[in-house]
């Protein structure tokens, strides 16, 4: 079991949806990272390339960026966004 670790960024990202959206994305995150983080899925796949974080956690219309340690297995979460279309938004700014 992994432990997630959210970066003071990636708060900040959360705190700009609304507290229904914010519990959509902890709950994907608690289902999908706690086990086998670095397993691609048809939701979670390896960037290429790895510009904000190596992994990309797919919600909906929401994008979770994370990296994973797998010795110390710690998921740190490093930025939260929303993907409406082929553009990525960070606090409603263009990612």
């Amino acid at each position: 079991m992994y432990e997630i670790e959210f970066t003071p960024e990636s708060l900040q990202d959360l705190r700009y949806f609304r507290k229904f959206e914010q519990n959509i994305i902890i709950d994907a995150i608690q289902t999908q990272l706690i086990y086998e983080p670095a397993v691609e899925t048809n939701n979670r796949f390896r960037r290429n390339p790895p510009d904000i974080a190596e992994w990309e956690l797919r919600i909906g219309v929401f994008r979770v960026f994370y990296n994973v340690d797998q010795i110390v297995k710690i998921v740190s979460v490093e930025k939260i966004g929303e993907k409406p279309n082929n553009t990525v938004f960070f606090r409603g700014q263009k990612g």
